[in-house]
């Protein structure tokens, strides 16, 4: 059985593979429902945290791509998940992040704030925040130094838009990294955790799920880390030349122009060679 025939599940990225800013990329609107007619399972998977999961049903949507919160997997959610799967309610949040963020925590049961105030704060939470301020990064470099964990929903140095990239949440994670001489607790991609609690929500074996994105150093890294099958798309980040640079091991199995040629690859078709020996 070849790697391809061994597919049961596949997860998408989103910025850079489904659309790029507002706009759409080539196979957003037709392929995920060939491989839903097809039976395969189909997730998405996004480092972005500033949008509900609910929220991301409807941007889909907008795309001709139908799918449920179910199926959606965001930094943010992973960042509630890791709260309730340790045992660590109740506390109370420090947020640098956008509405996304914040509702999926306070929906896990959190206290989330703001600003410091006369309660300790015992957790720092740091993800993408477009409204970024000085004041934002003194309250959590004071709230880190007095304590409280640091956890950043990724480190996503950029974010690609249409034609070019903008500051992504790791430029503020590393904001606050810097100023409070702290390293955080790293939630999304590319940590293996992520890979493989979906692969297990899919009811599939990790080398039976197949994550498709635009990033070597967060979707196939995490891939790779969680033995999960990788495909590098062109239409966002990195390059095929950048990848022909990095150790085999870090390498995605195969390389494609956008998710336009999934069909092929799933179907083994020779038009896409496999990357990995």
């Amino acid at each position: 059985m070849t790697r391809a025939q061994r597919v049961k599940a596949v997860i998408f990225d989103l910025d850079g593979v489904i659309y790029r800013g507002r706009t759409a990329l080539p196979g957003a609107s037709t392929v995920p429902q060939w491989l839903c007619d097809r039976g395969y399972q189909v997730y998405y998977f996004t480092n972005n945290s500033t949008k509900t999961r609910e929220s991301y049903v409807e941007l889909l949507a907008g795309y001709g791509v139908k799918t449920d919160t179910e199926h959606i997997v965001t930094s943010a959610s992973l960042t509630a998940h890791y709260f309730t799967d340790n045992g660590l309610l109740p506390a109370t949040a420090l947020v640098v992040g956008e509405g996304g963020l914040v509702e999926e925590l306070r929906n896990a049961g959190l206290r989330v704030v703001r600003r410091r105030g006369t309660r300790p704060i015992d957790y720092v939470v740091v993800g993408m925040d477009r409204k970024f301020t000085y004041a934002k990064l003194h309250e959590a470099q004071q709230a880190i130094r007095s304590g409280a964990t640091f956890i950043a929903t990724n480190r996503d140095a950029t974010y690609p838009i249409e034609g070019n990239v903008i500051p992504g949440g790791g430029s503020i994670v590393a904001a606050v990294a810097t100023a409070a001489q702290t390293e955080p607790i790293l939630i999304g991609k590319p940590s293996s955790e992520s890979g493989k609690l979906i692969a297990h929500q899919a009811g599939v074996e990790s080398n039976e799920a197949l994550m498709v994105g635009d990033r070597l150093e967060t979707d196939i890294e995490m891939g790779r880390r969680a033995g999960l099958l990788t495909c590098l798309v062109l239409t966002g980040i990195s390059t095929a030349a950048e990848a022909a640079a990095l150790p085999e091991t870090s390498r995605p199995h195969w390389i494609i122009e956008s998710i336009e040629r999934i069909p092929e690859l799933i179907e083994g078709q020779s038009s896409v060679r496999e990357a990995l020996p």
